[in-house]
């Protein structure tokens, strides 16, 4: 981003600060169970009753928040995947085809669900779409229209419509559901409930909810809305109806918590789950930064696992056997930039000072996410193998510290979370996807065990 187009979005900001005593609604685009019963919803079962991936490994990928940075770091990744051909059943397949589960949160979101639309087309269009072009400028111009000053849509609108003119055309769940894709969990944060909030049906059904009809262009917006800058992405928490989800939760007594030995944070996250159903308290739910909750998109997989029942119920749910190989690939874009603030002993202006705050905060919850999901899978696999079928866990980390060159390394690192790239940084970040890929000695473990069995 250059330092005029910042210079134009703090004004905006300002601006739209000063305009705020002017109230503003979100759009409701949820419908309720009741009134429109859907059989089309994307759903964890529909996703079991469609697929057709070998049982032989399940590949699920994490795509990371850092705004267009992280949608072109996924995309090399995919690409890498794309090229990767492995042997399965005495078959040569790409191993692209074979990853069951794509999680993502901001930037990441992007690029999982243009993937999850098109398929191979993004390796066709994508680059245009989205990773050549300026979506802070469109941004900022919408917003600073006169038009808005005097309207009661937010500035989350102005995002909504510019990624649903450039990007998902009117494409719903309904249309993701069409596909014998990977399952996109878009993942947001829930402003009110403080926890994790992800488009899927059985997150839908706890606010009695169909989400077929909803559009991808707002659940993208709402996994990148950044407070402040961007207004929530509003949903209606409806009445009239009881499901299997919420039924769950209910049923979902102490003794059985204790059983599965729920860490403190899951029980908190059960108990703002089994808040939806306060409907009265809770009417309209705040979806803001899935970066906020989990800037890795990693938890959400560990969430659905965990609260379900363990590793060996959700392979179940989702139609899958207990593979000879569980992997995760995380792909991390997250940057440690160099701050002049350590150049002179001048008290640091305001925004320097939040940026060092927030990148410290995001490192340690990143490290403290990537040790509890090295341990799980540890744990998951015991709980998949038996005497005669072992199962291999792979975690397959792509950040910028697999860099090895310090230049190019601080190249990356200074690169700005925006959703706007110059022509360099893109080629570079989708280059550095691909050869991450194919240098990380995990990924390299995983091919010698499918490529020499």
């Amino acid at each position: 981003m250059s330092k005029c187009t910042f210079i134009n979005i703090q004004v905006v900001i300002y601006l739209a600060i000063a305009l705020s005593g002017c109230a503003t609604y979100g759009v409701i685009d949820n419908h309720s169970q009741v009134a429109d019963a859907s059989p089309q919803n994307y759903s964890l079962t529909n996703y079991a009753a469609e697929h057709n991936r070998s049982d032989d490994i399940t590949l699920v990928l994490a795509f990371s928040g850092g705004g267009s940075r992280a949608a072109a770091l996924s995309y090399g990744v995919l690409e890498g995947l794309r090229d990767t051909q492995v042997t399965i059943d005495g078959k040569t397949v790409r191993l692209l085809d074979e990853v069951d589960m794509i999680t993502s949160v901001s930037g990441g979101s992007f690029t999982a669900a243009y993937f999850g639309l098109h398929g191979d087309k993004i390796f066709n269009d994508f680059e245009d779409d989205f990773l050549r072009r300026d979506y802070v400028s469109e941004w900022v111009y919408g917003i600073a229209s006169p038009v808005l000053w005097f309207s009661n849509r937010g500035r989350t609108d102005i995002a909504t419509r510019i990624y649903e003119e450039r990007l998902f055309k009117g494409a719903t769940f309904a249309d993701l559901n069409k596909r014998n894709g990977p399952l996109i969990l878009i993942n947001a944060s829930d402003l009110g409930g403080g926890i994790r909030f992800s488009f899927v049906q059985e997150y839908f059904d706890l606010l009695c909810s169909n989400i077929a009809s909803y559009p991808i262009s707002r659940a993208v917006t709402a996994s990148s809305a950044v407070p402040v800058m961007l207004n929530p992405v509003v949903l209606k928490n409806h009445k009239g109806c009881f499901n299997a989800a919420q039924n769950y939760l209910e049923e979902l007594n102490e003794a059985q918590i204790a059983e599965a030995k729920l860490s403190p944070h899951l029980l908190e996250t059960v108990a703002s789950l089994r808040s939806y159903k306060n409907r009265d308290e809770r009417q309209y739910i705040h979806l803001v930064d899935g970066g906020i909750t989990d800037n890795l998109g990693l938890m959400a997989f560990y969430e659905l696992v965990e609260i379900g029942g363990g590793i060996t119920n959700f392979m179940k749910r989702i139609g899958s056997k207990p593979s000879k190989r569980l992997v995760i690939v995380s792909v991390n874009a997250s940057t440690k930039p160099r701050y002049n603030i350590e150049h002179t002993n001048e008290i640091p202006d305001i925004e320097p000072t939040i940026s060092a705050v927030t990148d410290t905060q995001l490192h340690r919850y990143n490290a403290a996410t990537i040790s509890l999901i090295r341990r799980s899978m540890a744990r998951w696999s015991d709980e998949l193998s038996s005497f005669w079928e072992p199962i291999d866990p792979y975690f397959v980390e792509i950040n910028f510290e697999g860099i090895q060159q310090q230049q190019r390394r601080s190249f990356f690192n200074q690169i700005p979370t925006s959703l706007s790239l110059n022509k360099e940084q893109a080629d570079a970040l989708i280059a550095a996807g691909v050869e991450l890929l194919e240098e990380n000695s995990e990924f390299q473990r995983l091919l010698y065990s499918m490529n020499n069995e």
